[in-house]
């Protein structure tokens, strides 16, 4: 079989292996909250959100057109194949650890940075489309600050619409409303994380010369949807845990409150065609929730190693795609 060829199909297969793991290690994003309250059953939660992820990553496809080229150009990228396939170890070794440890950290800074680690360490810094580049770190950057800020003005809403109603039977009501506001989000998760397999997928292509545009082609949509769909179905219920219980005491009307702010901002970026991380806006939106109710009742300790996570993550990453890169080339 020839090398390029060769690559191509280990590539696929890994862009496939990474968004099912990105589905499994996310899953706890969507659902965490509404798990916590007891509004869904965790199995019920985890089969709703594959469902809801896998429509949602067959809906869109900008987001992974600014992936396969907003990075770098894989029309001019040498060794495009091994470039695709060092991020992508790199970005799948990294999500396998923290998921390991219960942290939630962020699929898309691991597949952002190990793109730019493994590029700059086979063709320089040159080689990084830094126009497009900085437009997804400011995506990444600007979303958990919005995040905050949203969850706290939406839980300050909601505070003044249920001032002086019953408690009880409001967070009654407001589980069912969770079901809804999990599913949004489900949906809005698979509308912006599935699609960055499938701009990897894309640009693997592009490198081999088997297609000529940017387009994403049906099987890959499919494909990569699928993909999604059956890693969350695995679910992650360690990841749970630390978005959905240890940030905060979730109430139903906090995590509806959440839910609905993080949608609104994930569904947001869709629509301008930017990844944002999952990870990060809901985890935001959740601390801003909690700082509009009690800012005392936030666990800041635990948001402090989050947000260290959110930090190291892009760094790491992408010596991890470099060195993988160049172990690599020794082989190809």
């Amino acid at each position: 079989m020839d090398t390029l060829l060769f690559l191509t199909i280990l590539v696929v297969i890994f862009a496939l292996a990474f968004d099912f793991i990105n589905g499994f290690h996310d899953t706890a994003n969507a659902i965490a909250t509404s798990v916590s309250t007891r509004a869904l059953k965790p199995r019920t939660a985890v089969y709703m959100a594959a469902i809801m992820n896998f429509i949602g990553a067959l809906t869109f496809t900008g987001v992974a057109k600014t992936i396969s080229k907003d990075i770098v150009d894989p029309f001019v990228l040498e060794n495009g194949s091994l470039v695709i396939l060092a991020a992508l170890t790199a970005a799948i070794a990294w999500n396998l650890i923290t998921w390991y440890y219960g942290i939630p950290s962020s699929s898309s800074h691991a597949l952002i940075g190990s793109i730019a680690g493994a590029a700059i360490s086979a063709a320089g810094f040159g080689i990084l489309n830094y126009g497009g580049f900085l437009k997804i770190m400011q995506a990444l950057i600007f979303s958990p600050f919005i995040a905050l800020a949203g969850g706290f003005l939406m839980m300050t809403l909601f505070k003044i619409v249920m001032k002086n109603r019953n408690l009880f039977k409001q967070n009654k009501r407001i589980r069912y409303l969770q079901i809804g506001t999990a599913a949004l989000q489900a949906f809005t998760h698979g509308t912006n994380d599935a699609q960055k397999a499938m701009g990897i997928i894309t640009m693997a292509l592009i490198a081999a010369e088997l297609q000529t545009s940017d387009d994403i082609q049906l099987w890959v949509r499919v494909s990569a949807a699928l993909a999604m769909g059956i890693g969350t179905s695995v679910g992650g219920y360690k990841i749970i845990k630390t978005v959905g219980g240890k940030i905060m005491k979730i109430r139903p009307v906090n995590g509806a409150a959440a839910d609905l702010t993080s949608a609104m901002i994930i569904f947001g970026a869709t629509l301008i065609h930017l990844p944002v991380s999952t990870t990060h806006v809901i985890s935001s939106s959740i601390m801003g929730v909690g700082s509009a109710q009690r800012v005392r009742g936030v666990k800041w300790g635990v948001a402090k190693k989050i947000v260290l996570t959110w930090i190291i993550t892009l760094p790491i990453s992408a010596t991890i795609a470099a060195i993988v890169y160049q172990v690599l080339a020794l082989f190809f």
